[in-house]
């Protein structure tokens, strides 16, 4: 496939998580990020096909990050990750221009299916 994906969230086990699943699924994974500042300049950097942001984060939540990602690219793609129960912060993703998000425990499928979706 060769699509890009830079993976955002505080925690260390989700973002192996989450690259194990997009490997195992033929993604390349070209970062990772641990907070808002870091997601940024990696974006900057390695100008991935799709990131995804988990929305609580300690310092700038994911919603922030989001908006300054997409001040500078319009046309990125940002697929949220949030637990049960921030249903108005991922509203809140949506309006600012997330394509869709997944929730935390990951199913490996629905995280393909939601990628692949946000990619179209």
């Amino acid at each position: 496939m060769g699509t890009k994906i830079l993976i955002v969230d505080d925690s260390s086990f989700m973002r192996m998580t989450l690259k194990d699943i997009l490997q195992k699924a033929g993604f390349e994974v070209v970062g990772e990020a641990n907070d808002s500042k870091t997601a940024i300049e990696r974006f900057k950097e390695v100008r991935p096909d799709l990131v995804t942001m988990d929305i609580v984060m300690p310092g700038e939540d994911g919603v922030k990050t989001l908006k300054e990602i997409m001040s500078l690219n319009p046309q990125a793609r940002v697929l949220m990750v949030s637990a049960l129960g921030q249903e108005a912060l991922i509203v809140d993703a949506m309006g600012a221009g997330a394509r869709g998000y997944i929730t935390k425990p990951f199913k490996p499928e629905n995280v393909v299916k939601e990628v692949q979706k946000s990619l179209q």
